[in-house]
Parts: structure tokens; C-alpha cells; sequence
């Protein structure tokens, strides 16, 4: 099948589907993937077709997170700032969305922020769609939505909210929607009313896996949790020989890195990680990531984006922003983490790394110190309580086989 795969975002919300789009090539189909211009080499690597989409990543991250929700925002003005930053980006997205879809196409693969404007894609030209999801959307009993923060509201209360957040999100597309409509002649719609139709119908196979977040008993048919998909790298690929030295001079390292959050202020979380991890009496591997998290020292190492299937197994613990994509890496090397969330989903997976052991607590990103840092560090690696849940649960990642089931969907679709 001709098959194209839709993220957009940042780096957290693009790379897996490098490793999902490779799978589904090896399996004979022509994939190519549309992301942001920045992870054109990226796709490229993968051996997949590149098509751009337009809107700078570092913006969709200021607003939030990829559904357009805006959690993590603080007084009105600041949420209703957010509100039309989220919006101005999904309008400029869906031109370009539109303009990736070449004739001939057999299915499209719609990720988290992609499916509100991908169905009146399909809907206008007859290609059939399935939903590719990093996070859990739709409304549970079990949970509050990962986009309201932490904190179950209730049975009720859960499932309430998370229907309000899916009109939020509608609201925040509602000029993206009306535009691209009239582009493809489609009859004016809102999307709450695209939404109502489409979803009963609507197949979405999610990208983490069950035992990490398990499947809710109240969720309909056609929603399923997988198991992860991963980010590609080559198969021979290696970290730098500046890495190998410095892994191999002395006792595991922390590794710490915030991914597209905390921009601008490298400089103070960069002598902010060193006092912990001293403090703690560790080394430390820093990522600079959107921050420019950076520092010197014989005993802590910058470096820049590295595979995390490669690093992670070799690091004593890994403290980060809780997004989606690095706390499954953190489990799935077995290792425990330090999550320090800052907005839309990531106190939400922070929660789970808690509940579930992983990790001995976590620091909301606006409390960071220092010593909180190093005495949850030293929680993290000397008490043996949370390596052993991350062992588990690694053990238990590694029977999953998330972009296998993907193509298996796949192939029932081609029939």
C-alpha cells in the first residue's frame, strides 16, 4: 500500500513513527511520512519519503501540547494567549496537511494533533484512515484526561472532564476546520460535529504500551493501547567515542534532559543539575535539548541528541521532562526515572512512573531545586525499590510488539 504517515510537533511527537514507518516499509509497503521541515534528515534516515509540514515545532510546544489543549497554563490571559497561539498554529497546519496527500495514496496514519484535520481529508478524498496515538484521548471512569494533570477527578468526574477537553480541542480547530472544509468543497461543519460522526467508527491503535497505562474497561471497541512504536536508528549506529570514554570512566551516570521544554534557560538548569548530582555524589550526562542544557566538569558530559535505546541501558537513572516517548525509554531500558513535568500530558506520565514504582517521586518543574533534585537522585539509585520496578516493567515492554500490530491493522485494511 501507498501509505502516508501525519506528525507534527516536536521531536517527542515525530520520531516514533520513524521506527513505526520503517516496520511497515520492511513489510512491502511505500510509506512516506509528513513532519516539520526540522526532521526532514531525520525521516530521510529511516528510509522513508519526506513531506514537509509547515509551523515551527518550538511554537506547537508553546502551546501546550500537539491536541491543542493548554494545560499547564497559568491566569486566564495566559490560557486565552495560548488559546489563539494553539489555534493560529493548527490553521497554518492544515494547508500544508492538505497539500502532503499525493493521488494514489491508500491509507493515511493520523497521529494525536493530525486526526481533527486528517478526517475531512479522508472524508473528501475517499482514503481510508486509522488513528496512531501517543497519548489516551478519549474519555475514561479510569482517568482523568492526560492533558488535566495528574489527579483523578472521580469516576464521573473523568469522564466529564475528558469530554470537556475534547471540546476544547474542538474549539481550538474550529477555524482550521471551517477553512480546509472550503478548500476541499466539503459542506460546512464544525468538528464537534466531524467528531461525533467519525469517532464511533474511528479505529485508533495507541503507541505505549498496556502495562504502563492498562487498557480502560470502559473504553469502546476499536480503541487499543499496543505497545510502543520506537524511534529508528540504524541498525549499526553507536553512541560518539566522547560518550563511550566517558560511560566507560567511571560509575553509571544520570542522565538529564527537559526534550523541547524550559527554552532559553539551559544555563541555570545546567548549574542546577551539577549542585544536585554532586550533592548526590554522581555523574551526570546532560542534554542540551530546546533549553541549551549545557555544564563542564570532569564529571558531568554535554552532549547533544543521542538514541536513547543506545544510552539509556547504560545510565544509572534518567531524569526528565515526562514526555510520552522518554519515560517509555526510561522503562524500557529498565532503569529508573526522576520526572520532572512541565505542561499538557507530562504530569500525567509522571504519575504513572510513580504509581508504578519507577520512579520515587516527581518534581513539578516550577519546585525544581537543587536538593530536591539530589535527594530524589539519591532515592532513585541507591534505594533498590524502583530498579526493580523498572526492571519489570522492562521485561514486560519487551514482549510488546506495537508497529507489528500496527501492520497487521494494516494488512487487514489492504485486504
Amino acid at each position: 500500500m501507498k501509505i502516508l504517515i501525519t506528525a507534527a510537533g516536536s521531536y517527542g511527537d515525530v520520531a516514533p513513527y520513524t521506527g513505526l514507518g520503517a516496520h511497515l516499509r520492511r513489510e512491502g509497503h511505500e510509506v512516506a511520512l509528513a513532519a516539520p521541515e526540522s526532521f526532514a534528515a531525520l525521516v530521510k534516515s529511516a528510509g522513508l519519503e519526506f513531506r514537509p509540514l509547515p509551523g515551527d515545532p518550538r511554537a506547537k510546544a508553546a502551546s501546550g501540547n500537539g491536541s491543542g489543549t493548554t494545560s499547564g497554563a497559568g491566569s486566564a490571559p495566559e490560557k486565552r494567549a495560548l488559546m489563539r497561539a494553539a489555534g493560529a498554529y493548527v490553521k497554518e497546519l492544515a494547508g500544508g496537511l492538505a497539500d502532503t496527500v499525493e493521488q494514489g495514496t491508500e491509507l493515511m496514519l493520523l497521529s494525536t494533533t493530525t486526526a481533527p484535520l486528517g478526517w475531512h481529508i479522508t472524508e473528501a478524498t475517499g482514503t481510508p484512515g486509522l488513528g496512531v496515538y501517543l497519548q489516551p484521548t478519549h474519555p475514561t471512569r479510569e482517568f482523568a484526561p492526560v492533558v488535566a494533570g495528574a489527579k483523578s477527578l472521580g469516576a464521573w468526574g473523568n469522564r466529564a472532564m475528558g469530554r470537556f477537553s475534547l471540546k476544547m480541542v474542538d474549539r481550538v480547530f474550529t477555524e482550521a476546520v471551517r477553512d480546509l472544509r472550503a478548500r476541499l468543497d466539503l459542506p460546512a461543519a464544525t468538528p464537534g460535529e466531524v467528531r461525533s460522526r467519525t469517532e464511533p467508527g474511528w479505529t485508533v491503535l495507541h503507541g505505549y504500551s498496556p502495562a504502563v497505562v492498562p487498557q480502560p474497561r470502559d473504553w469502546r471497541d476499536g480503541l487499543e493501547a499496543v505497545g510502543n512504536w520506537w524511534p529508528y536508528h540504524a541498525p549499526d549506529a553507536e553512541l560518539p567515542t566522547a560518550v563511550e570514554d566517558f560511560l566507560r570512566s567511571g560509575p553509571p551516570p544520570v542522565f538529564i534532559g527537559f526534550g523541547s521544554m524550559a527554552a532559553g534557560e539551559g544555563e541555570r538548569l545546567g548549574e542546577l543539575a551539577v549542585r544536585a548530582l554532586r550533592s548526590a555524589g554522581l555523574r551526570g550526562i546532560l542534554q542540551t535539548g530546546q533549553a541549551g542544557l549545557h555544564a563542564s566538569g570532569d564529571d558531568v558530559l554535554t552532549v547533544g541528541e543521542l538514541p536513547h535505546a543506545l544510552l539509556f541501558p547504560r545510565v544509572a537513572a534518567v531524569v526528565h521532562h515526562g514526555g510520552a516517548g522518554t519515560t517509555a525509554a526510561a522503562l524500557r531500558a529498565g532503569v529508573p526515572a526522576v520526572p520532572v513535568p512541565v505542561t499538557a500530558d507530562q504530569p500525567f506520565w509522571a504519575a504513572r512512573l510513580v504509581a508504578l514504582g519507577a520512579a520515587p517521586c516527581a518534581i513539578p518543574f516550577k519546585r525544581l531545586t537543587a536538593e530536591r533534585l539530589a535527594d530524589a537522585l539519591g532515592r532513585a539509585v541507591r534505594d533498590s525499590a524502583p530498579s526493580r520496578a523498572a526492571a519489570d516493567l522492562s521485561r514486560r515492554m519487551a514482549g510488546e510488539d506495537g508497529a507489528g500490530r500496527v501492520a497487521s491493522a494494516v494488512a487487514r485494511l489492504a485486504g
